[in-house]
């Protein structure tokens, strides 16, 4: 039976990628710690996919909370359009100085969507301010950038597409990267390279897709290609950025520097919305003319909200300490320990592991999919055990924050062999 919050819940909440109908209800969360979050009726949770791969530090993280405090003491919120304030200027500083040195400037937003909104709007209208039309986007098959419309259209095509199938604008979609068809890929970029605003991209691991990999050399090569072409890059780093691949940023493990950059999620170590999009000078001198029009017409109620810069500020210094980084290498590793023993299960296939992140699909008679039935009996069956999973269909993954012992992820470790055991006889 439902207790009250849950009943007060399902009265008045319509929650994100869910069916109310048929749904189970919503698990009341009361506290979060560290790694730890502890529902209404004191059971806890090990957080192993980061709230939604947004928690770095792991919950209620004192310093951050102590930085937003100050923050929220000092000065709350401000217009961005004509003012400016010391938060913002430092975090763009110190975010620069971690980028490809290409990247000059920085646009905010609100989350990783709008990142990605952004992005495009520069790209279009940089080729639009020089006179030129450049309306096409390439993007690759199975992607996802977000779900506003513009993200939704140089996502790939799929049933949360669907309705809006007539509305979203035309992307031309190509496989990922790989040694047996970047030629093709050449071949058929050069057809229509003219006409193509931006090559936008998640790098090495599409997360929603399924954690699908792929690998650095290829889409350097990809990106090379695409650059000679006079084709913008926009890297979408809103999942991969802040130490997730093992390195601060996919682009650490690429030998091209793209043109834009898209950051949210961990940003602001998952304490508040907020989303950031960099640009080289090429890109920003663009905009900048005596012709007012010219202007990037974009803004956020929220730009630049001095809370939320606060928030990622603290969390930068956090992400830099020698703990985390070393934290950050010892988890990978562990992954990887772990990846050999997944490998040899019979119930497991496509292991495929990028520093913290490790996914891979448990074998069903559905095949590999968003909707397949299995996910909801792997999340109920975890979170039984006190671990919030949450599949994607029978695509099974971690992401834990890096606050996570080594024990903790034992403890995961151990479970997931025990409930990949208990399927395997339920076979």
């Amino acid at each position: 039976m439902p207790n009250e919050l849950q009943k007060r819940d399902r009265a008045v909440n319509w929650h994100p990628y869910t069916q109310m109908k048929t749904a189970d209800d919503a698990i009341p969360i009361v506290k979060g710690k560290g790694v730890y979050l502890y529902d209404n009726e004191g059971k806890k949770y090990i957080d192993a996919v980061s709230s939604w791969w947004v928690t770095l530090h792991g919950h209620a993280n004192e310093h951050i909370a102590e930085r937003v405090y100050s923050q929220l003491n000092t000065l709350e919120q401000v217009i961005f359009a004509g003012f400016t304030h010391e938060p913002a200027i430092q975090l763009s500083e110190n975010l620069l100085k971690l980028l490809p040195d290409n990247q000059e400037k920085i646009f905010y937003s609100d989350n990783g969507s709008t990142a990605v909104e952004v992005a495009l709007k520069m790209s279009i209208q940089h080729a639009y301010n020089q006179g030129k039309s450049k309306t096409k986007i390439l993007a690759f098959k199975d992607a996802y950038h977000g779900d506003t419309f513009g993200a939704m259209s140089v996502s790939g095509r799929s049933i949360w597409t669907q309705p809006f199938g007539e509305m979203l604008f035309e992307v031309i979609f190509i496989d990922t990267p790989n040694s047996e068809n970047l030629e093709e890929l050449k071949i058929r970029i050069e057809d229509f390279a003219d006409d193509v605003a931006c090559f936008i991209y998640e790098p090495l691991i599409q997360g929603a897709a399924g954690m699908l990999v792929h690998h650095a050399e290829d889409l350097s090569k990809l990106m090379k290609f695409c650059r000679e072409k006079e084709i913008i890059l926009v890297q979408d780093e809103v999942f991969t950025g802040f130490g997730r691949t093992g390195k601060l940023f996919a682009a650490n493990h690429l030998s091209e520097q793209p043109d834009i950059m898209c950051f949210s999620k961990g940003l602001t170590g998952g304490t508040m919305p907020m989303g950031i999009t960099t640009c080289s000078e090429v890109i920003f001198n663009a905009f900048l003319s005596d012709d007012k029009y010219k202007t990037l017409f974009h803004g956020h109620s929220f730009t630049a909200n001095p809370l939320a810069c606060a928030a990622a500020l603290a969390s930068m210094e956090l992400l830099l300490q020698q703990d985390t980084q070393l934290a950050i290498e010892r988890i990978s590793q562990q992954h990887a320990d772990f990846t050999k023993i997944l490998q040899q299960h019979k119930k497991v296939e496509n292991v495929r592991q990028m520093g913290t992140i490790l996914a891979w699909e448990l074998k069903t008679d559905q095949g590999t999919s968003y909707f397949n039935e299995t996910g909801k009996k792997i999340y109920n069956e975890f979170l039984s055990r006190g671990i919030i999973m949450r599949p994607l269909g029978n695509v099974m993954y971690l992401v834990p924050p890096y606050c996570i012992t080594s024990e903790e992820l034992d403890f995961i470790y151990e479970n997931i062999i025990d409930v990949l055991n208990l399927f395997l006889k339920m076979k």
